[in-house]
């Protein structure tokens, strides 16, 4: 068929793959840093010009790299909000990531529509202070003169999709970016307008949302822009999980979501309830604890990397001769402990030596991540294969530990820029579409992502008796905690 590009607007950087429609192989790469912006005066740093976006996507596409390309797809940084007036202008810079200045605003929207439960049923989710819903309460409330010239709402893929068209009147988004703002349903696949003017205090028109398949628009020159979606549909698309798959990203904090058929609506919250760049759903639970638990104990131990840390915890043994970690440093959000802390318990003379506390750290993360998992698995979400990425994913202590807590075959798959692929795919399957090549139901099947495969084998039953040993301190530190 030819070659599609996609690009990806990360929060940092933009990079761009020109992929083969057929296999996916990567032909050629770019990439380019955004601008740095110095706040001004009242500027913070998650206020962002979405012109250093534009920038930096045609520093990544110089020296011919799209020649030749017949459709390109855009994925971009979840939850920016950018806010334009009825001219098509930016109101005020995007906002951008988790925007502190908006956890109050949070707190208002809950109780506002009465409760966790009432936005959970209403929109799969609770309002957090990355979402975009909250930051139009923050804005309605902290630039009020922002907010009455408000008119039109674009997340960060909307925008650049918009830009790359020249911008025209119809204005599209994708499910997947759609589901994560606040005022959009993935149950019923419709926006919530009054939760918007519940948030902003006026009505605002909201991009169209096209299917997975469906092209946004052609450019002047003639190339096809499909859809675009959020920058983690567009990974787990490049990845190309489906039924039974679930990933697990390994940051500061972790998180877990998995392909499922059907939204979910869960009550207590735990569950973020997104859509995904194929028509399917990708619920999601995040854990405040991650690789932050280990970069902890890492310091408490005099260690100086995870790599150190990671060696030191395979001179222990699976269960850290009785010792746990339960890893809530930040307080915790799976389980909901906002205003709790950590817990070291099975303090023996015998397990005070450091390779049992590295180790407690890697199987306090790890069972706290098994934890996220089985909030999905307890609401029926299949999970036969788990991708871990994030670079701790590498780490021997990871590796060794991870199949037979989780109960299920690891993947690890080798770094590459899977938003960017995973954009490029869609535009394959777009440009497939139109050319009546495709199926609007079926995307283009890619080589998957090169990977480490591993099983949990004969491991399976000691590591579930070292999950044990965690469940049940956490059940005595925090009865119910987990309630169903």
């Amino acid at each position: 068929m030819g070659i599609v590009a996609g690009l990806d607007s990360a929060p940092d950087f933009t990079r761009i793959v020109v992929c083969d429609t057929d296999t996916g192989a990567v032909l050629r790469q770019g990439y380019a840093q955004h601008p740095v912006q110095a706040p001004d005066g009242g500027g913070r740093p998650s206020d962002v010009d979405p012109q250093a976006w534009l920038l930096s996507l045609g520093e990544a596409a110089g020296g011919g790299l799209l020649e030749g390309v017949q459709a390109i797809g855009v994925s971009a940084q979840a939850n920016a909000l950018v806010p334009l007036d009825s001219q098509g202008n930016t109101v005020r810079p995007a906002m951008t990531g988790g925007d502190k200045r908006a956890q109050v605003a949070a707190a208002d929207l809950i109780d506002a529509l009465g409760g966790r439960e009432a936005w959970a049923q209403a929109v799969g989710c609770v309002p957090q202070a990355a979402q975009s819903v909250t930051k139009l309460r923050w804005m309605a409330r902290s630039e009020p003169e922002n907010a009455a010239r408000t008119a039109a709402l674009l997340q960060a893929h909307d925008w650049l999709v918009w830009q790359l068209l020249g911008r025209p009147v119809r204005r599209t988004t994708d499910r997947g970016g759609a589901s994560g703002t606040g005022y959009w349903a993935a149950a019923t696949g419709g926006y919530r307008a009054d939760l918007v003017e519940m948030a902003l205090g006026h009505q605002a028109m909201l991009p169209e949302v096209i299917g997975p398949a469906d092209a946004a628009g052609t450019t002047p020159e003639g190339l096809l822009i499909s859809a675009g979606t959020g920058e983690t549909m567009a990974a787990a698309f490049g990845l190309g999980i489906g039924l039974g798959d679930a990933v697990v990203s390994l940051g500061a904090s972790g998180s877990v979501m998995a392909v499922h058929p059907e939204a979910l609506v869960d009550q207590s919250g735990m569950i973020t309830s997104l859509a995904d760049a194929t028509g399917m759903h990708l619920p999601v639970v995040t854990t405040l604890n991650a690789v932050r638990a280990l970069r902890g104990t890492a310091e408490l131990l005099g260690v100086p990397d995870l790599e150190s840390l990671s060696d030191l915890a395979m001179k222990s043994t699976p269960g850290a001769h009785g010792l746990v970690l339960l890893p809530y440093l930040e307080g915790e959000r799976t389980p909901n402990l906002p205003h709790t802390a950590g817990t070291l318990a099975g303090l023996r003379r015998e397990s005070m030596k450091p390779e049992h506390l590295a180790r407690a750290a890697f199987e306090g993360m790890l069972c706290g991540l098994a934890d996220a998992l089985d909030v999905l698995r307890g609401r029926g979400v299949e999970v036969r294969r788990v991708f871990l990425l994030g670079q701790a994913a590498e780490l021997p202590a990871v590796q060794s530990a991870a199949p037979a807590l989780f109960g299920a075959q690891v993947i690890v798959p080798q770094p590459a820029d899977y938003a960017a692929i995973g954009a490029a795919r869609q535009a394959a399957w777009a440009l497939g579409v139109s050319q009546g090549t495709l199926d609007p139901r079926n995307p283009p099947v890619w080589q998957g992502a090169v990977a480490q495969v591993l099983d949990p084998g004969e491991d399976l039953a000691v590591g579930q008796a070292v999950r044990q040993q965690y469940v049940s301190v956490r059940e005595q530190t925090h009865p119910g905690a987990f309630r169903p």
